[in-house]
């Protein structure tokens, strides 16, 4: 197994935004990066702005721990940067735009539970209406590991390999919940240490659902390199991926690699979502990266 990865990080420098989105009522920087901010009735949605780039996809070759779902391992390119949730949807930020409470651990800070793949694909859907310009929408899961390796190449979002696949983790247990110290219910968003792009919770508290449909064998029919790879499907009971890991999961499940496929109508307690947002078409955005600008 690699010790040392290496740094699949964006080679494209400065593809960030120099203007704010339509949608922001704050926008800035910080240690992370470039963040926006948007308010609902209350509470606020905070989102972290991803660069594209480059990254190896799936679970490294030598990783014992793995599924053969995440396997073989190969090149993604990002082609467009993107926005994604700072953390999970909460309970407050989903009971704002909906109005209803279905999560079984309650708490405004805890992530919303108990939600299927057409209840957050809904849920996107009002969150556009209430906000022109979000185009919010469940993250591919080629953006939903990029998003959470920042960079990195391990099992883990800060390079840490998973040492106790079935016991209580050392490195899992400075990121995320899951079964061995999450005392079974789930927590407070951002009560772990972020990664490196200031983003909470992508290991363990609730799996978190994506957009793509399931495909046990997607890994082995990609080209290598894969340009902003997707796994789409016209038919609506297609089971749909989940990725995270929650507080239910064994520390091997949480990591940036692992992939399940659930049922898009399935609710129960660990289930959760995070969303990404698009921008407005314009200066404040920067352009895709071109296949002629990668090395």
């Amino acid at each position: 197994m690699n010790t040392a990865p290496p740094p699949y990080t964006q080679s494209i420098p400065d593809m960030i935004p120099r203007l704010p989105p339509v949608w922001a009522d704050v926008f800035g920087e910080d240690d992370f990066g470039v963040f926006a901010e948007c308010e609902i009735k209350g509470a606020r949605f905070v989102w972290r702005w991803i660069r594209p780039g480059r990254f190896l996809m799936g679970c490294d070759p030598d990783d014992n721990h793995g599924n053969n779902a995440e396997k073989p391992q190969y090149e993604v390119i990002i082609t467009r940067g993107f926005w994604l949730g700072e953390t999970p949807v909460t309970q407050a930020q989903w009971r704002e735009v909906t109005g209803e409470s279905p999560s079984h651990f309650k708490g405004d800070a805890r992530p919303v539970e108990r939600v299927s793949w057409v209840d957050s694909v809904e849920f996107a859907g009002k969150l556009n209406q209430l906000v022109p310009g979000l185009n919010a929408a469940l993250p591919s899961e080629a953006q939903w590991e990029y998003a959470c390796r920042a960079g990195t190449q391990g099992a883990f979002q800060n390079g840490s390999w998973c040492t106790e696949p079935t016991g209580k983790d050392p490195a899992l247990e400075e990121l995320g919940w899951f079964d061995k110290n999450s005392d079974g219910r789930s927590h407070d968003v951002k009560g772990k240490a972020a990664n490196a792009w200031g983003l909470y919770d992508m290991h363990g508290n609730v799996w978190e659902w994506c957009r793509d449909a399931w495909d046990a064998k997607a890994y082995g029919k990609r080209e290598e390199p894969a340009f902003d790879p997707e796994e789409t499907s016209d038919d609506k009971g297609a089971d749909r991926v989940v990725r995270g890991g929650s507080w239910h999961s064994l520390a091997w499940l949480c990591s940036a690699a692992f992939r399940l496929g659930n049922e898009p109508g399935l609710r129960f307690r660990p289930l959760g979502l995070r969303l990404s947002a698009g921008q407005e078409p314009g200066a404040a955005e920067p352009p895709p990266v071109e296949r002629s600008d990668l090395p």
